[in-house]
Protein backbone atom coordinates (compact mmCIF):
# COMPACT_ATOMS: atom_id res chain seq x y z
CA UNK A 1 0.00 0.00 0.00
CA UNK A 2 1.57 3.45 -1.02
CA UNK A 3 0.21 5.16 2.20
CA UNK A 4 -0.28 9.04 1.88
CA UNK A 5 -1.47 12.22 4.10
CA UNK A 6 -4.98 13.04 3.83
CA UNK A 7 -6.39 17.11 4.48
CA UNK A 8 -7.91 15.50 7.95
CA UNK A 9 -4.37 14.32 8.86
CA UNK A 10 -5.64 10.48 8.41
CA UNK A 11 -3.89 7.79 6.28
CA UNK A 12 -4.96 6.48 3.16
CA UNK A 13 -3.21 5.08 -0.28
CA UNK A 14 -3.87 3.13 -3.14
CA UNK A 15 -4.11 -0.78 -2.73
CA UNK A 16 -5.09 -2.86 -5.18
CA UNK A 17 -6.68 -0.49 -7.65
CA UNK A 18 -8.71 0.96 -5.04
CA UNK A 19 -7.85 3.98 -2.65
CA UNK A 20 -8.44 2.71 0.98
CA UNK A 21 -8.72 5.06 4.13
CA UNK A 22 -10.11 4.69 7.50
CA UNK A 23 -13.30 5.36 6.79
CA UNK A 24 -14.07 3.69 3.18
CA UNK A 25 -13.08 2.58 0.05
CA UNK A 26 -13.44 4.06 -3.10
CA UNK A 27 -12.09 3.59 -7.20
CA UNK A 28 -8.74 4.21 -8.43
CA UNK A 29 -9.74 7.40 -10.83
CA UNK A 30 -7.40 5.87 -13.60
CA UNK A 31 -9.35 2.68 -13.62
CA UNK A 32 -12.90 4.67 -14.22
CA UNK A 33 -10.99 6.75 -17.04
CA UNK A 34 -9.68 3.30 -18.32
CA UNK A 35 -12.99 2.00 -18.69
CA UNK A 36 -14.46 5.53 -19.79
CA UNK A 37 -11.76 6.09 -22.62
CA UNK A 38 -12.41 2.11 -23.95
CA UNK A 39 -13.73 1.67 -27.69
CA UNK A 40 -16.44 -0.48 -28.06
CA UNK A 41 -15.13 -4.00 -28.08
CA UNK A 42 -15.00 -5.85 -31.69
CA UNK A 43 -14.50 -8.90 -31.23
CA UNK A 44 -14.87 -11.65 -27.97
CA UNK A 45 -11.55 -11.28 -26.82
CA UNK A 46 -11.83 -7.70 -26.08
CA UNK A 47 -15.41 -7.98 -24.77
CA UNK A 48 -13.95 -10.38 -22.30
CA UNK A 49 -11.31 -7.68 -21.48
CA UNK A 50 -14.69 -4.99 -20.74
CA UNK A 51 -15.75 -7.99 -17.86
CA UNK A 52 -13.04 -8.38 -16.67
CA UNK A 53 -12.45 -4.40 -15.93
CA UNK A 54 -16.32 -4.47 -15.00
CA UNK A 55 -15.87 -7.68 -12.32
CA UNK A 56 -13.24 -6.00 -10.62
CA UNK A 57 -14.80 -3.43 -9.67
CA UNK A 58 -18.56 -4.79 -9.46
CA UNK A 59 -19.18 -4.17 -5.80
CA UNK A 60 -19.73 -0.32 -7.13
CA UNK A 61 -22.20 -1.41 -9.50
CA UNK A 62 -25.69 -2.01 -8.88
CA UNK A 63 -27.53 -5.39 -10.61
CA UNK A 64 -24.11 -5.20 -12.94
CA UNK A 65 -25.31 -8.96 -14.03
CA UNK A 66 -28.11 -7.52 -14.83
CA UNK A 67 -26.98 -4.66 -17.00
CA UNK A 68 -25.00 -6.68 -18.89
CA UNK A 69 -27.20 -8.80 -20.14
CA UNK A 70 -26.88 -8.38 -23.65
CA UNK A 71 -23.21 -9.31 -23.49
CA UNK A 72 -23.96 -12.87 -21.97
CA UNK A 73 -25.87 -13.21 -24.82
CA UNK A 74 -22.13 -12.84 -27.14
CA UNK A 75 -20.32 -14.95 -24.93
CA UNK A 76 -22.56 -18.02 -25.52
CA UNK A 77 -20.42 -20.47 -27.71
CA UNK A 78 -21.21 -21.16 -31.82
CA UNK A 79 -22.79 -17.17 -31.10
CA UNK A 80 -21.95 -14.68 -33.79
CA UNK A 81 -20.70 -11.56 -32.70
CA UNK A 82 -22.86 -8.80 -33.58
CA UNK A 83 -22.32 -5.73 -31.25
CA UNK A 84 -26.25 -4.36 -31.97
CA UNK A 85 -28.09 -1.44 -30.64
CA UNK A 86 -28.91 -3.09 -27.09
CA UNK A 87 -25.15 -3.72 -26.51
CA UNK A 88 -23.79 -0.09 -27.39
CA UNK A 89 -26.74 1.12 -25.13
CA UNK A 90 -25.68 -0.94 -22.25
CA UNK A 91 -21.73 0.21 -22.95
CA UNK A 92 -23.05 3.87 -22.60
CA UNK A 93 -24.78 2.78 -19.61
CA UNK A 94 -22.29 1.55 -17.87
CA UNK A 95 -19.95 4.36 -18.72
CA UNK A 96 -21.94 7.08 -17.92
CA UNK A 97 -22.55 5.27 -14.18
CA UNK A 98 -19.47 4.87 -13.22
CA UNK A 99 -18.66 8.76 -13.54
CA UNK A 100 -20.95 8.77 -10.19
CA UNK A 101 -20.75 5.67 -8.26
CA UNK A 102 -21.29 5.60 -5.00
CA UNK A 103 -18.68 5.43 -2.08
CA UNK A 104 -19.72 2.32 0.43
CA UNK A 105 -18.43 3.07 4.44
CA UNK A 106 -18.90 0.91 6.73
CA UNK A 107 -22.01 0.29 9.02
CA UNK A 108 -22.58 2.57 12.04
CA UNK A 109 -23.10 0.31 14.81
CA UNK A 110 -26.23 0.52 16.67
CA UNK A 111 -27.90 1.66 13.46
CA UNK A 112 -31.30 0.02 11.70
CA UNK A 113 -30.93 -2.11 8.98
CA UNK A 114 -33.19 -2.61 5.80
CA UNK A 115 -33.03 -5.12 2.99
CA UNK A 116 -34.66 -4.57 -0.29
CA UNK A 117 -34.91 -7.46 -2.40
CA UNK A 118 -35.90 -8.01 -5.93
CA UNK A 119 -35.85 -11.24 -7.92
CA UNK A 120 -36.19 -10.88 -11.83
CA UNK A 121 -35.72 -13.79 -14.40
CA UNK A 122 -32.30 -13.17 -15.36
CA UNK A 123 -30.81 -10.94 -12.14
CA UNK A 124 -31.18 -10.33 -7.99
CA UNK A 125 -30.99 -7.18 -6.86
CA UNK A 126 -30.66 -6.48 -3.01
CA UNK A 127 -29.99 -3.00 -1.37
CA UNK A 128 -28.59 -2.89 2.24
CA UNK A 129 -29.59 0.27 3.51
Amino acid sequence: MNPTKSFLGVSSGKFLGFIVTSKRISLDLEKVRAIQEMPPPRNIKELRGLQGRLAYIRRFILNLSGRCQPFTKLMKKGVLFIWDGDCQKVFEEIKRYITQLPVPVAPISGKHFLLYVRAMDHSLRVLLV
